[in-house]
C-alpha cells in the first residue's frame, strides 16, 4: 500500500506523482473504471476530432496577428496551437468530469479510507447514489465561478498581439488553478465543505495547488496520458487533502 506521509505536506508534483502510484492500488483500481471509461470515450472522441480541424482554425487564428507582428510567426504558431489544445482540453476534461462526477467522489472517498484508515459514513454506491443531487449543485457552483472568467479570458484572444502572447499564457494558468479545484473539490465535497471554503484553503497552498494543476493540465494535452488523467488527478488531489486539509476540514475522523 503507497501512503502519504503523515508529517510535512509535500510539493504539488510529489502529489501529482502519487496519484500515478495511488491509481493502481489493489482494492481501488474497481473504483477506478468508470471514470476511466468516461474519459476514455469523451476525450478519445474530442482530441481525434480536433486534429482534423486544426488545419483549419490556427490558420484563422493567425489572421489576428498585426503586421507588426508577423516577424514573431515562428513562435506564435506554437502558441496559437498550445492555445487551441488548452480551450479544447479543458473544455471537453469539465464535461467528462461532469458525467463522472458522482465516480469520481466515490473514488476520492474509498481511497481517503485506504490512506488513513477511517470508514466513512454511508460508503458504496449506495451512498454516492444518495449524494447525486448535492454532488450536481457542486458542479453547478464551480461552473459558475468558472465561466465569467473564463469568457474575460477567451475575449483577449480576439486582441490583435494579446490574443497570440499573453492570452495563452493566462489561459493556462487560470487552467492549472481551476483543474486543482476541479479535482482537490471531491474530498472536500465529501466532507460537505462548502465550496467557497475550500477555494480559501487552496488559496492558503497556491503554489502547492498550481504546482497539481499545471501538471494535470500538461497531461490534458498529451494524446493517451490524457486518457488516463482524471483517475490519476482524483487519486493525487486525494492524497494532498489527507496530507494538507482533512486534520481541518475533515466530517469524519
Amino acid at each position: 500500500m503507497v501512503s502519504t506521509s503523515a508529517t510535512a505536506p509535500k510539493s504539488g508534483v510529489y502529489y501529482f506523482s502519487q496519484g500515478w502510484k495511488l491509481v493502481r492500488e489493489p482494492g481501488i483500481k474497481r473504483y477506478v473504471v468508470l471514470p476511466l471509461l468516461v474519459n476514455i470515450v469523451l476525450m478519445g472522441g474530442a482530441f481525434w476530432w480536433l486534429f482534423t480541424r486544426l488545419d483549419e482554425w490556427i490558420p484563422a487564428m493567425l489572421s489576428y496577428v498585426p503586421d507588426w507582428l508577423q516577424w514573431l510567426s515562428y513562435l506564435i504558431w506554437p502558441l496559437a496551437v498550445v492555445s487551441v489544445l488548452l480551450v479544447f482540453g479543458y473544455f471537453f476534461s469539465t464535461l467528462a468530469n461532469w458525467i463522472a462526477a458522482p465516480f469520481n467522489g466515490l473514488l476520492a472517498e474509498q481511497l481517503e479510507a485506504r490512506l488513513t484508515g477511517v470508514i466513512p459514513p454511508d460508503t458504496g454506491m449506495f451512498g454516492v447514489m444518495k449524494d447525486v443531487p448535492r454532488i450536481m449543485k457542486r458542479e453547478w457552483q464551480k461552473l459558475a465561478w468558472y465561466l465569467p472568467r473564463a469568457i474575460m479570458l477567451l475575449i483577449l484572444y480576439f486582441i490583435p498581439g494579446i490574443g497570440q502572447t499573453v492570452a495563452p499564457v493566462l489561459w493556462f494558468l487560470f487552467s492549472a488553478w481551476m483543474l486543482a479545484i476541479q479535482y482537490c473539490d471531491y474530498p472536500f465535497d465529501n466532507h460537505k465543505v462548502p465550496f467557497r471554503d475550500m477555494r480559501v484553503a487552496l488559496r492558503a497552498k497556491k503554489v502547492t495547488n498550481m504546482q497539481f494543476g499545471s501538471l494535470v493540465s500538461l497531461f490534458t494535452l498529451i494524446p493517451f496520458l490524457n486518457l488516463v488523467i482524471m483517475p490519476v488527478a482524483v487519486c493525487g488531489a486525494t492524497a494532498m487533502w489527507v496530507d494538507c486539509y482533512r486534520p481541518k476540514h475533515a466530517m469524519w475522523k
